[in-house]
C-alpha cells in the first residue's frame, strides 16, 4: 500500500478549502483516507497552516511520500527539517 500526503478538496465553488490527509495513492482526491494530518486555508490572508507535527513526523517515518504541494506546506512549518534531523540522530 502506497501511502501518500495529500490534500483533500473540502469548502464550496470559488472557496476551497483543504484537509491534508494520509490516504492510499489508489484512491480518488477526495476518497476515502487514513487520517487527518491538519488543514490548509489558502483564502485567508495570510494563509493559515495547521498541521500536527507528531502525526506527520509519524507518517513520514513510515514511508508517506507527501505531493509537492505538502512537501513546501510541511518545508514552511519546518516538520521537514525537524523530520531530517530526526533521522539523522538515529
Amino acid at each position: 500500500m502506497a501511502v501518500k500526503l495529500r490534500l483533500k478538496r473540502m469548502g464550496s465553488k470559488q472557496k476551497p478549502f483543504y484537509r491534508i490527509v494520509a490516504a492510499d495513492s489508489r484512491f480518488p482526491r477526495d476518497g476515502r483516507f487514513i487520517e487527518t494530518v491538519g488543514t490548509y486555508n489558502p483564502i485567508a490572508k495570510p494563509a493559515e497552516i495547521k498541521i500536527d507535527k507528531e502525526v506527520a513526523i509519524k507518517w513520514l517515518s513510515n514511508g508517506a511520500e507527501p505531493t509537492d504541494t505538502v512537501k513546501t506546506l510541511l518545508k514552511n512549518e519546518g516538520i521537514l527539517k525537524e523530520f531530517a534531523s530526526s533521522k539523522k540522530g538515529k
